[in-house]
Protein backbone atom coordinates (compact mmCIF):
# COMPACT_ATOMS: atom_id res chain seq x y z
CA UNK A 1 0.00 0.00 0.00
CA UNK A 2 1.09 3.58 -0.68
CA UNK A 3 2.12 5.79 2.26
CA UNK A 4 -0.22 8.68 3.00
CA UNK A 5 0.02 11.63 5.40
CA UNK A 6 -2.69 14.01 6.61
CA UNK A 7 -2.11 17.67 7.48
CA UNK A 8 -4.44 20.12 9.19
CA UNK A 9 -3.86 23.81 9.91
CA UNK A 10 -5.57 26.70 11.61
CA UNK A 11 -7.79 28.52 9.08
CA UNK A 12 -5.78 31.73 9.15
CA UNK A 13 -3.61 32.97 6.29
CA UNK A 14 -0.42 33.14 8.33
CA UNK A 15 -0.83 29.54 9.54
CA UNK A 16 -2.61 27.84 6.66
CA UNK A 17 -0.31 28.96 3.84
CA UNK A 18 2.96 27.55 5.30
CA UNK A 19 1.24 24.23 6.01
CA UNK A 20 0.02 24.04 2.42
CA UNK A 21 3.45 24.92 1.05
CA UNK A 22 5.05 22.32 3.31
CA UNK A 23 2.63 19.69 1.95
CA UNK A 24 3.58 20.68 -1.60
CA UNK A 25 7.26 20.36 -0.76
CA UNK A 26 6.77 16.88 0.71
CA UNK A 27 4.97 15.61 -2.37
CA UNK A 28 7.21 17.33 -4.91
CA UNK A 29 10.30 15.89 -3.24
CA UNK A 30 8.96 12.34 -2.85
CA UNK A 31 6.22 11.77 -5.46
CA UNK A 32 6.68 8.00 -5.37
CA UNK A 33 6.93 7.55 -1.61
CA UNK A 34 4.17 9.74 -0.23
CA UNK A 35 0.76 11.14 -0.99
CA UNK A 36 -0.94 13.70 1.20
CA UNK A 37 -4.28 15.21 2.14
CA UNK A 38 -4.59 18.71 3.60
CA UNK A 39 -7.79 18.97 5.63
CA UNK A 40 -9.38 22.39 5.18
CA UNK A 41 -11.71 23.91 7.78
CA UNK A 42 -14.35 26.05 6.03
CA UNK A 43 -14.68 29.63 7.31
CA UNK A 44 -17.08 31.49 4.99
CA UNK A 45 -17.31 34.31 7.53
CA UNK A 46 -13.70 35.29 6.67
CA UNK A 47 -13.83 36.21 2.93
CA UNK A 48 -10.11 36.27 2.12
CA UNK A 49 -9.37 32.99 3.91
CA UNK A 50 -12.50 31.45 2.39
CA UNK A 51 -11.30 32.48 -1.08
CA UNK A 52 -7.90 30.87 -0.47
CA UNK A 53 -9.45 27.64 0.84
CA UNK A 54 -11.78 27.44 -2.15
CA UNK A 55 -8.85 27.93 -4.53
CA UNK A 56 -7.01 25.04 -2.87
CA UNK A 57 -10.01 22.74 -2.91
CA UNK A 58 -10.22 23.20 -6.69
CA UNK A 59 -6.61 22.09 -7.23
CA UNK A 60 -6.71 18.61 -5.66
CA UNK A 61 -4.75 15.86 -7.41
CA UNK A 62 -4.11 12.15 -6.75
CA UNK A 63 -0.82 12.95 -5.00
CA UNK A 64 -1.93 16.05 -3.07
CA UNK A 65 -5.58 16.24 -2.11
CA UNK A 66 -7.26 19.24 -0.49
CA UNK A 67 -10.30 17.98 1.39
CA UNK A 68 -12.85 20.55 2.53
CA UNK A 69 -14.35 19.36 5.80
CA UNK A 70 -18.11 19.76 6.38
CA UNK A 71 -19.15 23.16 7.61
CA UNK A 72 -19.93 23.47 11.30
CA UNK A 73 -21.33 26.59 12.93
CA UNK A 74 -18.35 28.46 14.42
CA UNK A 75 -18.18 28.95 18.19
CA UNK A 76 -19.67 32.14 19.53
CA UNK A 77 -17.12 34.87 20.31
CA UNK A 78 -19.15 35.46 23.46
CA UNK A 79 -18.11 32.05 24.76
CA UNK A 80 -14.61 31.99 23.23
CA UNK A 81 -13.57 35.65 22.90
CA UNK A 82 -9.84 35.13 22.32
CA UNK A 83 -8.69 34.13 18.84
CA UNK A 84 -6.79 31.07 20.06
CA UNK A 85 -9.64 29.82 22.24
CA UNK A 86 -12.15 30.37 19.45
CA UNK A 87 -10.10 28.58 16.79
CA UNK A 88 -9.28 25.74 19.20
CA UNK A 89 -12.98 25.19 19.83
CA UNK A 90 -13.65 25.22 16.07
CA UNK A 91 -11.03 22.52 15.47
CA UNK A 92 -12.47 20.48 18.35
CA UNK A 93 -15.86 20.55 16.64
CA UNK A 94 -14.25 19.01 13.55
CA UNK A 95 -12.76 15.97 15.32
CA UNK A 96 -15.43 13.56 14.11
CA UNK A 97 -14.95 14.73 10.52
CA UNK A 98 -11.17 14.43 10.82
CA UNK A 99 -11.59 10.89 12.09
CA UNK A 100 -13.94 9.98 9.24
CA UNK A 101 -11.43 11.29 6.67
CA UNK A 102 -8.53 9.28 8.11
CA UNK A 103 -10.56 6.08 8.45
CA UNK A 104 -11.84 6.37 4.89
CA UNK A 105 -8.34 6.93 3.48
CA UNK A 106 -6.83 4.06 5.50
CA UNK A 107 -8.97 1.63 3.50
CA UNK A 108 -6.99 2.59 0.37
CA UNK A 109 -3.54 3.63 1.59
CA UNK A 110 -1.29 3.28 4.64
CA UNK A 111 -1.79 6.41 6.78
CA UNK A 112 1.64 7.08 8.29
CA UNK A 113 1.11 10.38 10.06
CA UNK A 114 -1.09 13.31 11.02
CA UNK A 115 0.70 16.66 10.97
CA UNK A 116 -1.01 19.42 12.98
CA UNK A 117 -0.10 23.04 13.55
CA UNK A 118 0.27 24.80 16.90
CA UNK A 119 -3.46 25.55 17.37
CA UNK A 120 -4.73 22.23 16.01
CA UNK A 121 -2.93 19.99 18.49
CA UNK A 122 -6.13 18.53 19.96
CA UNK A 123 -6.75 16.88 16.59
CA UNK A 124 -3.86 14.58 17.55
CA UNK A 125 -6.29 12.84 19.91
CA UNK A 126 -8.00 11.39 16.84
CA UNK A 127 -4.70 10.11 15.46
CA UNK A 128 -3.75 8.56 18.78
CA UNK A 129 -7.06 6.68 18.90
CA UNK A 130 -6.33 5.32 15.41
CA UNK A 131 -2.69 4.47 16.25
CA UNK A 132 -1.38 7.03 13.74
CA UNK A 133 1.78 8.98 14.72
CA UNK A 134 1.29 12.72 15.26
CA UNK A 135 3.75 15.45 14.31
CA UNK A 136 3.67 19.17 14.99
CA UNK A 137 4.31 21.64 12.17
CA UNK A 138 5.57 24.72 13.98
CA UNK A 139 5.44 27.85 11.76
CA UNK A 140 7.35 30.11 14.18
CA UNK A 141 11.06 30.24 15.10
CA UNK A 142 12.84 27.54 17.08
CA UNK A 143 13.73 30.05 19.80
CA UNK A 144 10.07 30.70 20.57
CA UNK A 145 9.30 26.98 20.37
CA UNK A 146 11.89 26.33 23.08
CA UNK A 147 10.11 28.87 25.29
CA UNK A 148 6.68 27.38 24.59
CA UNK A 149 7.85 23.89 25.46
CA UNK A 150 8.61 25.21 28.95
CA UNK A 151 5.17 26.79 29.42
CA UNK A 152 3.54 23.75 31.09
CA UNK A 153 6.32 23.81 33.68
CA UNK A 154 7.13 27.47 34.13
CA UNK A 155 3.66 28.80 33.28
CA UNK A 156 3.76 32.53 34.03
CA UNK A 157 6.30 32.22 36.87
CA UNK A 158 8.96 33.74 34.66
CA UNK A 159 7.24 37.10 34.71
CA UNK A 160 5.98 37.06 38.31
CA UNK A 161 9.19 38.43 39.90
CA UNK A 162 9.01 42.13 39.11
CA UNK A 163 12.55 42.69 40.38
CA UNK A 164 13.89 40.87 37.31
CA UNK A 165 14.42 43.12 34.33
CA UNK A 166 16.27 40.48 32.29
CA UNK A 167 15.17 36.84 31.97
CA UNK A 168 17.11 33.74 31.00
CA UNK A 169 15.14 31.63 28.52
CA UNK A 170 16.12 28.34 26.99
CA UNK A 171 16.75 28.80 23.30
CA UNK A 172 18.03 32.38 23.65
CA UNK A 173 21.76 33.01 24.00
CA UNK A 174 21.10 36.48 25.40
CA UNK A 175 18.90 37.39 28.34
CA UNK A 176 15.48 38.61 27.21
CA UNK A 177 14.14 41.89 28.63
CA UNK A 178 11.19 41.20 30.90
CA UNK A 179 9.25 43.91 29.09
CA UNK A 180 9.61 42.10 25.74
CA UNK A 181 8.36 38.81 27.19
CA UNK A 182 5.49 40.56 28.95
CA UNK A 183 4.32 42.04 25.66
CA UNK A 184 3.98 38.50 24.30
CA UNK A 185 2.28 37.18 27.43
CA UNK A 186 -0.18 40.05 27.72
CA UNK A 187 -1.69 39.13 24.35
CA UNK A 188 -1.99 35.51 25.43
CA UNK A 189 -3.66 36.44 28.71
CA UNK A 190 -6.39 38.50 27.06
CA UNK A 191 -9.84 36.95 27.41
CA UNK A 192 -8.49 33.81 29.07
CA UNK A 193 -6.26 32.85 26.18
CA UNK A 194 -3.18 31.95 28.23
CA UNK A 195 -4.57 28.67 29.61
CA UNK A 196 -5.38 27.53 26.07
CA UNK A 197 -1.80 28.23 24.98
CA UNK A 198 -0.52 26.15 27.89
CA UNK A 199 -2.85 23.28 26.91
CA UNK A 200 -1.43 23.35 23.37
CA UNK A 201 2.14 23.49 24.70
CA UNK A 202 1.43 20.34 26.73
CA UNK A 203 0.44 18.64 23.49
CA UNK A 204 3.69 19.75 21.83
CA UNK A 205 5.68 17.55 24.19
CA UNK A 206 3.58 14.51 23.28
CA UNK A 207 4.28 14.65 19.54
CA UNK A 208 6.49 12.09 17.82
CA UNK A 209 8.39 14.92 16.17
CA UNK A 210 8.31 18.68 15.59
CA UNK A 211 8.79 20.12 12.11
CA UNK A 212 10.03 23.71 12.43
CA UNK A 213 9.86 26.39 9.74
CA UNK A 214 13.39 27.58 10.30
CA UNK A 215 16.92 26.94 9.06
CA UNK A 216 19.82 25.34 10.93
CA UNK A 217 22.15 28.13 9.82
CA UNK A 218 19.69 30.80 11.00
CA UNK A 219 19.00 29.52 14.53
CA UNK A 220 21.87 27.21 15.53
CA UNK A 221 21.75 28.07 19.24
CA UNK A 222 18.00 27.52 19.63
CA UNK A 223 18.03 24.30 17.62
CA UNK A 224 20.99 22.90 19.56
CA UNK A 225 19.13 23.72 22.76
CA UNK A 226 16.02 21.90 21.59
CA UNK A 227 17.90 18.86 20.41
CA UNK A 228 19.83 18.50 23.67
CA UNK A 229 17.05 19.08 26.18
CA UNK A 230 14.69 16.15 25.75
CA UNK A 231 12.25 17.73 23.32
CA UNK A 232 10.61 15.54 20.66
CA UNK A 233 12.82 15.06 17.63
CA UNK A 234 13.16 18.34 15.72
CA UNK A 235 13.23 18.71 11.93
CA UNK A 236 14.22 22.26 10.78
CA UNK A 237 13.11 22.20 7.15
CA UNK A 238 12.58 25.89 6.34
CA UNK A 239 12.19 28.34 4.97
CA UNK A 240 8.73 27.19 3.88
CA UNK A 241 7.37 30.02 1.74
CA UNK A 242 4.76 30.65 -0.91
CA UNK A 243 7.14 32.01 -3.52
CA UNK A 244 4.28 32.81 -5.89
CA UNK A 245 2.82 35.23 -3.35
CA UNK A 246 -0.79 35.57 -2.34
CA UNK A 247 -1.92 37.63 -5.30
CA UNK A 248 -3.34 34.63 -7.13
CA UNK A 249 -6.14 34.06 -4.63
CA UNK A 250 -6.89 37.47 -3.13
CA UNK A 251 -10.30 38.77 -4.04
CA UNK A 252 -9.18 42.22 -5.17
CA UNK A 253 -6.38 42.30 -7.73
CA UNK A 254 -6.76 45.91 -8.88
CA UNK A 255 -4.66 47.52 -6.09
CA UNK A 256 -1.83 45.09 -6.87
CA UNK A 257 -1.56 46.32 -10.47
CA UNK A 258 -1.52 49.93 -9.31
CA UNK A 259 1.19 49.24 -6.72
CA UNK A 260 3.42 47.27 -9.10
CA UNK A 261 3.07 49.94 -11.76
CA UNK A 262 4.15 52.57 -9.21
CA UNK A 263 7.13 50.48 -8.07
CA UNK A 264 8.24 49.96 -11.65
CA UNK A 265 8.87 53.70 -11.86
CA UNK A 266 11.05 53.89 -8.72
CA UNK A 267 14.86 53.54 -8.59
CA UNK A 268 16.41 50.27 -7.47
CA UNK A 269 16.41 49.67 -3.68
CA UNK A 270 14.97 53.14 -3.04
CA UNK A 271 11.58 52.33 -1.43
CA UNK A 272 10.91 51.49 2.20
CA UNK A 273 7.91 49.15 2.52
CA UNK A 274 5.72 49.32 5.65
CA UNK A 275 3.30 46.46 6.35
CA UNK A 276 1.97 45.07 9.62
CA UNK A 277 0.39 41.77 8.58
CA UNK A 278 -3.11 40.33 8.24
CA UNK A 279 -4.07 41.31 11.78
CA UNK A 280 -1.80 44.34 12.05
CA UNK A 281 -3.36 47.74 12.55
CA UNK A 282 -2.43 50.84 14.50
CA UNK A 283 -4.32 53.55 16.33
CA UNK A 284 -5.13 56.91 14.79
CA UNK A 285 -2.48 58.80 16.79
CA UNK A 286 0.17 56.24 15.79
CA UNK A 287 -0.77 56.43 12.12
CA UNK A 288 -0.39 60.19 12.35
CA UNK A 289 3.14 59.87 13.81
CA UNK A 290 4.16 57.43 11.07
CA UNK A 291 2.92 59.79 8.39
CA UNK A 292 4.82 62.74 9.85
CA UNK A 293 8.00 60.66 10.23
CA UNK A 294 7.84 59.35 6.67
CA UNK A 295 7.27 62.81 5.25
CA UNK A 296 10.18 64.25 7.23
CA UNK A 297 12.49 61.43 6.10
CA UNK A 298 12.10 62.39 2.45
CA UNK A 299 12.39 58.70 1.54
CA UNK A 300 10.32 56.90 -1.05
CA UNK A 301 7.78 54.69 0.69
CA UNK A 302 5.02 52.14 0.12
CA UNK A 303 2.68 51.91 3.11
CA UNK A 304 0.07 49.15 3.45
CA UNK A 305 -2.35 50.85 5.84
CA UNK A 306 -5.36 48.92 7.17
CA UNK A 307 -7.96 49.33 9.89
CA UNK A 308 -9.03 46.89 12.61
CA UNK A 309 -12.04 44.66 12.12
CA UNK A 310 -14.95 44.79 14.55
CA UNK A 311 -13.93 41.53 16.21
CA UNK A 312 -10.64 40.27 17.67
CA UNK A 313 -11.07 36.95 15.86
CA UNK A 314 -11.19 38.59 12.41
CA UNK A 315 -8.26 40.04 10.43
CA UNK A 316 -7.80 43.70 9.55
CA UNK A 317 -9.74 45.20 6.66
CA UNK A 318 -9.01 47.87 4.05
CA UNK A 319 -10.12 51.46 4.39
CA UNK A 320 -12.65 52.55 1.80
CA UNK A 321 -10.57 55.73 1.55
CA UNK A 322 -7.86 57.43 3.57
CA UNK A 323 -9.71 60.68 4.17
CA UNK A 324 -9.62 61.49 7.87
CA UNK A 325 -7.04 58.75 8.53
CA UNK A 326 -3.90 60.62 7.48
CA UNK A 327 -2.82 64.21 8.27
CA UNK A 328 -4.41 66.89 6.12
CA UNK A 329 -2.58 67.26 2.82
CA UNK A 330 -0.23 64.30 3.47
CA UNK A 331 -1.18 62.39 0.33
CA UNK A 332 -0.82 65.48 -1.83
CA UNK A 333 2.53 66.51 -0.34
CA UNK A 334 4.05 63.03 -0.69
CA UNK A 335 2.46 62.13 -4.02
CA UNK A 336 5.80 62.12 -5.86
CA UNK A 337 7.64 59.90 -3.39
CA UNK A 338 5.07 57.74 -1.65
CA UNK A 339 2.06 55.49 -2.08
CA UNK A 340 -0.47 54.50 0.61
CA UNK A 341 -2.54 51.41 -0.15
CA UNK A 342 -4.55 48.64 1.50
CA UNK A 343 -3.84 44.93 1.17
CA UNK A 344 -0.91 44.02 -1.09
CA UNK A 345 0.69 40.65 -2.01
CA UNK A 346 3.67 40.96 0.29
CA UNK A 347 6.00 38.42 -1.32
CA UNK A 348 5.42 40.00 -4.72
CA UNK A 349 6.33 43.40 -3.28
CA UNK A 350 9.46 42.17 -1.48
CA UNK A 351 10.83 40.61 -4.65
CA UNK A 352 10.52 43.89 -6.55
CA UNK A 353 13.89 45.51 -7.23
CA UNK A 354 12.65 48.91 -6.04
CA UNK A 355 12.24 47.72 -2.43
CA UNK A 356 15.23 48.56 -0.25
CA UNK A 357 13.88 48.03 3.28
CA UNK A 358 10.92 46.53 5.14
CA UNK A 359 9.30 47.88 8.32
CA UNK A 360 7.48 44.82 9.64
CA UNK A 361 5.38 43.48 12.50
CA UNK A 362 7.82 40.53 12.61
CA UNK A 363 5.38 37.75 11.96
CA UNK A 364 7.59 34.77 11.17
CA UNK A 365 6.33 34.34 7.61
CA UNK A 366 7.15 37.98 6.88
CA UNK A 367 10.54 37.65 8.54
CA UNK A 368 11.48 34.61 6.46
CA UNK A 369 10.23 36.32 3.30
CA UNK A 370 12.46 39.33 3.97
CA UNK A 371 15.47 37.06 4.49
CA UNK A 372 14.71 35.01 1.38
CA UNK A 373 14.53 38.20 -0.67
CA UNK A 374 17.58 39.75 0.99
CA UNK A 375 15.60 42.81 2.10
CA UNK A 376 16.76 44.38 5.40
CA UNK A 377 14.07 44.54 8.05
CA UNK A 378 13.23 47.00 10.84
CA UNK A 379 11.21 45.52 13.68
CA UNK A 380 7.89 46.93 14.86
CA UNK A 381 6.01 44.08 16.58
CA UNK A 382 2.30 44.56 17.22
CA UNK A 383 1.17 41.59 19.31
CA UNK A 384 1.85 38.09 20.64
CA UNK A 385 5.12 36.32 19.74
CA UNK A 386 6.07 39.08 17.30
CA UNK A 387 7.88 40.82 20.19
CA UNK A 388 10.04 37.76 20.77
CA UNK A 389 10.63 37.41 17.02
CA UNK A 390 11.76 41.04 16.93
CA UNK A 391 14.19 40.46 19.80
CA UNK A 392 15.49 37.33 18.07
CA UNK A 393 16.17 39.14 14.82
CA UNK A 394 17.60 42.37 16.26
CA UNK A 395 19.51 41.23 19.33
CA UNK A 396 20.13 37.49 19.02
CA UNK A 397 20.93 37.24 15.33
CA UNK A 398 21.85 40.80 14.35
CA UNK A 399 19.72 40.52 11.22
CA UNK A 400 17.46 43.53 11.64
CA UNK A 401 17.42 47.09 12.88
CA UNK A 402 14.57 48.22 15.07
CA UNK A 403 11.87 50.79 15.33
CA UNK A 404 10.69 49.22 18.60
CA UNK A 405 11.01 45.76 20.20
CA UNK A 406 8.24 46.01 22.79
CA UNK A 407 5.54 48.19 21.27
CA UNK A 408 1.93 48.02 22.46
CA UNK A 409 -0.63 50.06 20.57
CA UNK A 410 -2.76 52.23 22.83
CA UNK A 411 -0.09 52.22 25.54
CA UNK A 412 3.04 53.33 23.72
CA UNK A 413 3.42 55.87 20.96
CA UNK A 414 6.35 55.72 18.57
CA UNK A 415 7.13 59.33 17.79
CA UNK A 416 7.58 60.80 14.34
CA UNK A 417 11.22 61.42 15.26
CA UNK A 418 11.71 57.70 15.99
CA UNK A 419 10.03 56.74 12.73
CA UNK A 420 12.17 59.16 10.74
CA UNK A 421 15.38 57.99 12.40
CA UNK A 422 14.44 54.31 12.07
CA UNK A 423 13.62 54.33 8.37
CA UNK A 424 16.70 56.39 7.53
CA UNK A 425 18.92 53.91 9.38
CA UNK A 426 17.20 50.99 7.65
CA UNK A 427 17.70 52.46 4.20
CA UNK A 428 21.42 53.24 4.50
CA UNK A 429 22.76 51.80 1.27
CA UNK A 430 26.05 50.33 2.49
CA UNK A 431 25.36 49.37 6.10
CA UNK A 432 26.56 46.15 7.73
CA UNK A 433 22.99 44.93 8.18
CA UNK A 434 22.43 44.82 4.43
CA UNK A 435 25.53 42.63 4.01
CA UNK A 436 24.46 40.26 6.81
CA UNK A 437 20.95 39.86 5.41
CA UNK A 438 22.23 39.04 1.94
CA UNK A 439 24.62 36.49 3.43
CA UNK A 440 21.73 34.82 5.29
CA UNK A 441 19.66 34.92 2.09
CA UNK A 442 22.36 32.85 0.40
CA UNK A 443 22.53 30.41 3.34
CA UNK A 444 18.76 29.93 3.31
CA UNK A 445 18.82 29.11 -0.37
CA UNK A 446 21.74 26.71 -0.04
CA UNK A 447 19.91 24.94 2.81
CA UNK A 448 17.10 24.09 0.39
CA UNK A 449 19.39 22.61 -2.23
CA UNK A 450 20.47 18.98 -2.44
CA UNK A 451 22.66 18.10 0.57
CA UNK A 452 21.71 21.37 2.26
CA UNK A 453 20.62 21.24 5.90
CA UNK A 454 16.87 21.69 5.32
CA UNK A 455 16.95 19.29 2.37
CA UNK A 456 18.58 16.64 4.57
CA UNK A 457 16.20 17.13 7.52
CA UNK A 458 13.23 16.77 5.18
CA UNK A 459 14.71 13.51 3.95
CA UNK A 460 15.11 12.32 7.55
CA UNK A 461 11.46 13.12 8.24
CA UNK A 462 10.17 11.20 5.25
CA UNK A 463 12.41 8.27 6.10
CA UNK A 464 10.92 8.19 9.60
CA UNK A 465 7.36 8.52 8.32
CA UNK A 466 7.68 5.71 5.81
CA UNK A 467 9.96 3.26 7.59
CA UNK A 468 8.39 2.65 10.99
CA UNK A 469 5.20 1.36 9.43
Amino acid sequence: MQNHVFLIATPGIGLLTPTVEFARRLINRYPNRLTATVLLIPVPQWPTIHSYIQSLHATSSPSLNFLLLPFVEPPSPDHFPSYVANITALVDQQKVNIRDAIVSESEKRRVVGLIVDLFCTFAADVANDLDVPSYLFYPSPAAFLSYELELPISNSNLTSDESLTELTLRGFANSVPRRVLLRSEMERCKNGGFSVHVDHACKFTQMKGIIVNTVQELEPFALDSLMSNGAPKVFPIGPVLNLNGSGQWNLNGAPKERVISWLDNQPKSSVVFLCFGSWGNLSGPQVNEIAIGLERSGLRFLWALRKPSKSEINPSIDFSNFEGVLPNGFLERTAKIGLVCGWVPQMTILTHQAIGGFVSHCGWNSTLESLWCGVPLATWPVFAEQHMNAFLMAKELGLSSEIRLDYEDGVDLVSAEEVEKGVKKLMESDNILRVRVKDMRDKCRVAMEENGSSYSFLGDLVEELTSHN
